[in-house]
């Protein structure tokens, strides 16, 4: 990166678009800019400013088309996570909570029908869980590369195995600004997309390999608290289905990699609400506007509450009130209509993910 004088700017900024007026001032320059299209464009242009340790950002103010030129804002970022060894570090935690906890899950199993060796299924379940997170953070991953966006590479985020689930997620950080609503769009689905299949495929080798017991031994086991409820899926129910493993006669009892697709389905779920910065909240931001959003953000955690899941929903509401949404730089330029379309996708596949209650863990 490298420094540039007013004039480089100016020069700049009209090879790609002639401006009618121009304002100065110490920390910004101003061009008005004709009512034309110029989403393009003005990717070329941020890609450049960046360069120079610029940033772009188109506004509307009184009818007028602004296009603002700043110095790059500081990268707010902890120590901690800007060190190369912390999400090698993380990644190490969460695949020995996701042993241990497939290690102790299918002892449970075993307890109740044998499915296999422990520590060959707890890999088993490793390979499964880290591989859905892990498609699912390289989609986002691929798709920023593709639109040339800076990222971290992925933190994992060591849960409670066990007596809980054994890891939460995984997140990336941008390292650049998203520049309009098609590229946010874009980074955000691809996440979910990408996961979610290998959570579809997870689930039909679950699906195989969860034994079955009947109703009438499941209603004992459930009041000796050696079984619990848990909630289930469309998609989950349709690949037992494919398995016989869904009559009103018999209980299935998740295998450790059967849980780790509820796992999947269930954070894909979960990202593709429509809520506060979550890849559907991403989504919904560029295609309901501000004001919308904020209103899916609140319908979101309603939804949770009445799911059960009020933890994420606390969690939401508090981060939400502390950074809201994400805005591009270019929040004028219209979503493609493909992308539209596209969203009605995201919403069926939400519904398809969301977890209802039906199956059974050994507790």
């Amino acid at each position: 990166m490298y420094e540039s004088t007013q004039e480089d700017i100016v020069s700049l900024v009209s090879s790609y678009f002639p401006y009618s007026s121009l304002v100065t001032s110490l920390t910004t320059l101003q061009f008005e800019l004709g009512n034309y299209e110029f989403k393009l464009k003005f990717v070329e242009l941020c890609q450049k400013l960046e360069d120079r340790n610029l940033i772009g950002r188109i506004e509307k103010r009184q009818e007028k088309i602004l296009l603002i030129v700043s110095k790059y804002p500081p990268r707010k970022q902890r120590r901690w996570l800007s060190t190369s060894w912390t999400p090698r570090l993380l990644f190490v935690i969460t695949v020995i909570f996701v042993l241990i906890d497939g290690y102790y899950r299918t002892l449970g199993v075993n307890s109740l029908s044998m499915i296999g060796d422990p520590v060959g299924v707890a890999i088993l379940y490793a390979w499964a869980l880290i591989g859905i997170l892990g498609v699912h953070e390289a989609g986002h991953l691929l798709a920023a590369r593709m639109h040339k966006i800076k990222t971290t590479w992925p933190y994992f985020i060591p849960g409670i195995p066990v007596f809980g689930i054994p890891t939460f997620g995984a997140l990336i950080q941008s390292r650049s600004i998203t520049i309009n609503k098609d590229i946010l769009f874009d980074i955000a689905i691809a996440g979910p997309i990408a996961g979610l299949v290998i959570a579809v495929i997870v689930s039909l080798f679950g699906a195989y390999t969860s034994p079955v017991i009947d109703s009438v031994t499941a209603q004992g086991l459930y009041q000796t608290s050696q079984i619990m409820d848990i909630n289930d899926n469309i998609i989950m129910l349709a690949t037992l289905e494919l398995f016989d493993k869904n009559g009103d006669d018999i209980d299935v009892i998740m295998s450790p990699i059967m849980f780790a697709a509820w796992i999947g389905f269930l954070i894909t779920f979960l990202n593709l609400l429509p809520a506060w910065q979550l890849d559907g909240g991403h989504m919904s931001r560029v295609i309901l506007g501000q004001k919308w959003h904020k209103i899916a953000t609140y319908a979101s955690m309603g939804v949770l509450v009445l799911l059960g899941y009020w933890v994420m929903a606390m969690l939401i509401l508090v981060m939400s009130s502390r950074s809201p949404d994400a805005k591009p730089l270019d929040d004028i330029s219209p979503l493609s209509k493909n992308r539209k379309i596209i969203y009605i996708l995201v919403i069926i596949l939400a519904l398809l993910c969301a977890p209802i209650p039906s199956s059974i863990l050994p507790f």
